[in-house]
């Protein structure tokens, strides 16, 4: 079993003809997506080597019966495209498009609120089953099939963690990139819930970073809902405050957000954080064993 994307999944592209959403739209492809239909606003009737492009998500979903949405549409349009996947009834969009203004996605939230949709991210590295499904922009080759779910702020640290454990025999169930700014459509609590009720994920690790407090929050719901083992990494313990990290929400404000403070709060809910990624993947083994 898996959590968010599988077999069923039925994927739309919104920017399918675009460089970089056809780009990994043909990847997505590759590696056994089920990739349905794209959506470019005037271009129905074309096609991406075999998928079908229409102009709307709403003719997508009723033409091919597509369930899941990927988002490649540049920031200013970004959000109307989230809306229109979501009036269309899927159930799971990931938007990976970065530079989305917060306060537009203020409104996404609490948009999503209103039904049982999903979304990942923005700025977002998508989702992976390895074996069954990936949708995002995630490198395949370094995931491996198995009964560790992954959940991160990050993208890259979430490649090097699954490489690492990988090495070590140990493969995932699925991994699940958030996304890295502020407000995101699903959070840590969000997805570890999943895991927690997936009868195929034996452990979790949780990728954070500096900034906000979402992995304090995903502590306390761990402490007192999760049976499941998690093991926790936190990057930027060297980073100064005041100063952006590399994604939008990883910015130390006044004495709150700091790795240290994260990696404290979490160990005193008994969540065991690694320092480095080695050191995480030893942690996953010596928990397992």
């Amino acid at each position: 079993m898996s959590i968010l994307v599988d077999e069923n999944t039925k994927l739309v592209v919104q920017g399918v003809t675009g460089r970089e959403g056809q780009f990994h739209t043909l990847r997505n492809k590759a590696y056994g997506t089920n990739v349905v239909a794209g959506v470019t606003p005037g271009k129905a009737g074309q096609d991406v080597e075999g998928i079908p492009v229409f102009n709307t998500v709403r003719d997508a979903v009723e033409a091919t019966g597509a369930n899941t949405s990927m988002i490649f549409v540049p920031p200013r349009f970004a959000t109307d495209a989230i809306y229109e996947s979501l009036d269309a009834g899927i159930d799971l969009t990931i938007a990976i498009t970065e530079g989305i203004p917060a306060h537009d996605m203020m409104r996404v939230y609490t948009h999503l609120g209103r039904s049982d949709q999903r979304l990942l991210g923005p700025n977002c590295p998508g989702a992976i089953s390895p074996g069954k499904a990936t949708v995002g922009i995630m490198p395949t080759d370094v995931f491996t099939p198995g009964r560790v779910g992954i959940v991160s702020r990050s993208g890259t640290l979430t490649y090097q963690i699954s490489k690492e454990i990988g090495d070590m025999g140990i493969g995932q169930s699925t991994v699940v990139g958030i996304g890295g700014d502020p407000i995101v459509g699903s959070s840590f609590i969000d997805v570890l819930g999943m895991f927690e009720a997936d009868p195929d994920t034996d452990l979790v690790v949780m990728v954070g970073e500096i900034g906000g407090d979402e992995e304090e929050r995903a502590g306390e719901f761990i402490a007192a809902n999760m049976t499941t083992p998690v093991v926790g990494y936190i990057a930027g313990f060297q980073a100064p405050p005041g100063k952006q990290m590399g994604h939008a929400g990883a910015i130390i404000t006044g004495s709150s957000g700091t790795a240290q403070g994260k990696k404290d709060a979490l160990e005193a809910l008994g969540v065991r954080v690694g320092t480095n990624p080695t050191e995480v993947a030893e942690i996953v083994v010596e928990t397992l064993a």
